[in-house]
Formats: C-alpha cells, structure tokens, sequence
C-alpha cells in the first residue's frame, strides 16, 4: 500500500472513530411572552400590546447538579426565547423563569402573579416549554379605563 493510500485510509479510520464514538445531544427551548395589560383589568382586551425589549431571567438545574443561568429580551411580538444544547446526560432538570424588567415608557410595574414560574423540565429533546406571560401593568390607568 503507498503512502497516499495509508494516508486516506488513516483519515478514515479517525473520522470513523469520531462519528460513532460522539455523545448523544439533547435540545430544549424555553419561551414565553411580556404582556401590558394597560386598563389593569386582568384580561386581554384591545387597549393590551405585548412589550418589546422586557427582560427575563431563567435558572435551570441540570440532571447533573449544574446551576445555569440564562437572560433573554422579548422581541417585538412580546416573545422571549431560551435554547440549550448538551449532552442528554446533562439536560435541564428543573427551571424557574422570572421578570426583571420592563423598558415600555408607560407599563413598569409587574402585575400579581408576575414574580415568577418554578417548572420541571421533562421535555424531549427538540421540544419546547411555554411559560405562562408574564403581565405589567402602567403605574396610572388612562382615563379611558376607569
């Protein structure tokens, strides 16, 4: 066998050994949405927009003890989104997603129920978890509300 050949095999050989040796991956996502509820009437009516640029942090513990903490910033459909990739034997255990702030000039403050979500994660890989949205409220009601 010449070089070149010994060579190709080679190569080969160690893609071979890299391929079936790798360790099985697992995907989770998070996501949620930032609500203005502007009449402060606990239910979603016209005058409610979602809020663009609130921010979020999320904790999860892992299978494997390890404490991870991610922070993410709504987009302009309200939505916020976290994702991970690991290995399966590593994959998020537990999680708890909690507001930290409101940009929207007029709707700061958090509403009842707002302080956060404590959840399992038992989600397949390349599956979601959707937390329930996350509402503030402005500090004065318009005049139209009351």
């Amino acid at each position: 066998m010449d070089s070149e050949a010994r060579n190709l095999l080679m190569v080969l050989l160690i893609l071979t050994a890299i391929f079936t040796c790798s360790v099985e991956a697992w995907t989770g996502e998070i996501h949620g949405r930032f609500v203005c509820d502007v009449c402060g009437d606990s239910s979603i009516g016209p005058e409610d927009h979602v809020l663009e640029g609130a921010e979020v942090a999320v904790l999860c513990i892992t299978k494997s003890g390890e404490v991870l903490n991610y922070q993410a910033f709504t987009n302009a459909k309200g939505i916020y989104t976290v994702a991970e990739t690991m290995p399966e034997s590593d994959r998020w255990d537990a999680c708890l997603a909690r507001p930290i702030s409101s940009f929207h000039e007029h709707c700061t403050h958090p509403a009842e129920g707002s302080a956060g979500v404590k959840f399992t994660y038992s989600r397949l890989s390349g599956n979601f978890h959707t937390v329930r949205p996350f509402v503030y409220r402005p500090a004065r009601l318009p005049t139209y509300c009351i």
